[in-house]
């Protein structure tokens, strides 16, 4: 008998696009909810970003974004694709999207048109700005919002290149997501609990502030500030992988304790009687220093030499591999993270699963669907490609 999924009869109607909105809804769908994607008849623009190998839309990222969803293919200009988005809409336990406030008060499915529907939906509007604020109506992608969070200050801190510059991945609509899955179950245990839908806006702004600020706010945190702001044990130029006889590691002595057990497997317990590193004390105030040493003796052993002995003496290190080496690391095949799987239209591909275990209850997923791939099943006309 196959395994409960988690949330097992909850039916989401998801106008979101790109990123921020699909990495929640993928969530929801890794849970087992119902996800109807509702997109133009050209698809989500991000689901053009790659090469597709077979299907128009269908490109790599697209494969695991949307994995696991339906897809309802409308023009919601028309009256068909509006009749067909309230269809969804009367059935829904949320309704989420990340269209502006003044557009989808115009294509008729703000909150009010929308509970007129669903009396009881929970309505998630993803935005990238906070209602209220001075940039409340302002358009934000992942870029924008890392220049916006001061974000992209952080690499000039630890390098010393002036230039501002962006961390390279997608990684404030991520955090905006994941802020999105929980805000829509926490809405769900909500109902559950005490009866009734509700407004819930999630912006992209304001929650990857608060992620940023979780160790970067740093001394702004007191008033007046007693420190400047950056955590100074990331910001720190010295604290970047260590070079090998091959390569480089990755090696956290972040306790005390470890960072002498780490001088003396580098055969440096001369270092001790340095004045810089002759207390505890002076071992924090000069950890940089530290780095550069241990920095100067990694050279002397291979990598997986070095990755042997520190796990051996339980001091946390990893290789530093290529992105690319990713899908063959050991232990992420042998949890099963990126699985072979052929999809229907595409092919071969790895299919990513659902990070999170748990002891009763599954998150296996379907294929992502082509574009309007179920609008037939879900009572409109089959879509067109322009």
């Amino acid at each position: 008998m196959a395994a409960p999924k988690m949330l097992d009869g909850i039916r989401i109607v998801d106008l979101t696009s790109v990123v921020f909105g699909p990495y929640a809804t993928e969530i929801m769908a890794d849970l087992g909810a119902d996800v109807i994607k509702v997109e133009g008849p050209t698809g989500d623009q991000f689901r053009h970003a790659g090469r597709p190998r077979n299907t128009p839309g269908m490109g790599p990222c697209t494969l695991n974004l949307n994995k696991g969803k339906r897809s309802l293919a409308v023009d919601l200009k028309t009256d068909a694709g509006k009749a067909a988005l309230t269809a969804q809409l009367a059935e829904a336990d949320v309704f989420i999207h990340n269209v502006r406030g003044r557009a989808i008060e115009r294509l008729g499915f703000g909150y009010d048109a929308v509970r007129a529907i669903r009396p009881d939906i929970i309505y998630v509007h993803c935005v990238g700005f906070g209602s209220g604020g001075a940039y409340a109506d302002l358009q934000a992608y992942d870029d924008v919002i890392q220049a916006a969070t001061g974000t992209a200050t952080l690499l000039p801190r630890a390098d010393g290149n002036p230039a501002p510059r962006y961390l390279p991945s997608l990684i404030a609509d991520k955090v905006a997501g994941l802020h999105g899955a929980y805000a829509i179950l926490a809405a769900i245990v909500h109902k559950l609990r005490f009866g009734g839908g509700q407004f819930v806006e999630v912006p992209m702004f304001e929650t990857f502030a608060h992620f940023m600020a979780q160790e970067h706010l740093f001394g702004g945190v007191l008033v007046p500030p007693l420190e400047p702001t950056g955590y100074p044990r990331q910001i720190d130029p010295a604290r970047q992988p260590f070079p090998t006889a091959d390569g480089h590691i990755s090696l956290v002595p972040y306790t005390d304790a470890a960072l002498c057990k780490v001088f003396a497997l580098l055969d440096a317990d001369d270092l001790l009687h340095d004045v810089r590193f002759a207390t505890p004390r002076d071992r924090a105030a000069n950890i940089s220093q530290a780095y550069g040493e241990i920095a100067r003796r990694t050279p002397m052993r291979s990598t997986a030499e070095w990755a042997r002995l520190f796990a051996e003496h339980q001091i946390p290190a990893m290789p530093v591999r290529d992105l690319a080496d990713l899908t063959t690391d050991p232990h992420l095949v042998e949890v099963g993270l990126f699985q072979q799987r052929t999809h229907p239209t595409e092919g071969d591909y790895l299919h990513l699963q659902a990070p999170v275990r748990f002891s009763v209850g599954s998150c296996e997923t379907g294929p992502a669907p082509t574009i309007g791939q179920d609008n037939v099943a879900l009572g409109a006309p089959a879509p067109t490609w322009p």
